[in-house]
């Protein structure tokens, strides 16, 4: 798959094979996920009392140039990524039923007045590729900033097509007019307090 102007989708296999519903998807994305990423280490910052995530350990993905925060119970994805990101944490959920991963990556600069548009693009299809045979609903879609940079976040609530609910979010940060980093995060099956961790993962984010 070629990449133009934005962080791409992961690859798309044959379209005479059927792909696995998400909980599938996510599983062997998990596995894949642990393996050696020399642009990525690890660091434990002392953050400011009101963030949540302040004090634990950090990914830093110095291909992406972003760093984020690791929560108690995740594990870092330690290589063997898809080409489309570069560096992960992943969680399994309670009794192997699913789970959460944020991953990384990087892409062509965006105009900042389509960094919105691109973005939600992006997050849909993400959302093809996780739930082939699901929907996407955007529920939220908002300009803001990493580390005094233009960023967009796009949150959607997928129905997977077999009568289960994911959580996709993704933040898209213009880290100069030639690049931008994004986080990645899909959670499967989509309670509260697993999507809540994914999303504090994006919000911890910060430029390198």
């Amino acid at each position: 798959m070629t990449m133009t102007s934005a962080p791409p989708p992961p690859p798309h296999p044959p379209v005479t094979r059927r792909r696995p519903a998400l909980l599938t998807t996510l599983v062997v994305t998990l596995v894949l996920a642990l393996a050696g990423g020399g642009f990525v280490a690890w660091r434990t910052l002392n953050g400011g009392d009101d963030e949540p995530l302040a004090g634990r350990p950090r990914v830093e993905d110095r291909a992406a140039g972003l760093s984020y925060a690791v929560p108690e119970g995740w594990q870092r994805g330690d290589g063997d990524l898809i080409d489309s990101f570069t560096s992960s944490v992943t969680r399994e959920h309670p009794g192997g039923r699913g789970g959460s991963i944020v991953a990384a990556g990087r892409g062509d600069g965006v105009p900042r007045a389509q960094l919105g548009a691109a973005t939600e693009r992006w997050a849909r299809s993400n959302a093809v590729f996780f739930h082939p045979d699901g929907r996407s609903t955007v529920t939220e879609s908002e300009a803001t900033t990493v580390g005094g940079r233009p960023a967009h976040t796009v949150t959607l609530k997928v129905a997977d097509g077999e009568n289960g609910t994911g959580h996709l979010r993704m933040t898209v940060v213009a880290v100069d007019d030639d690049r931008v980093a994004f986080l990645l995060a899909v959670v499967q099956p989509a309670t509260g307090a697993e999507k809540r961790t994914a999303d504090l993962v994006l919000s911890s984010a910060a430029l390198l």
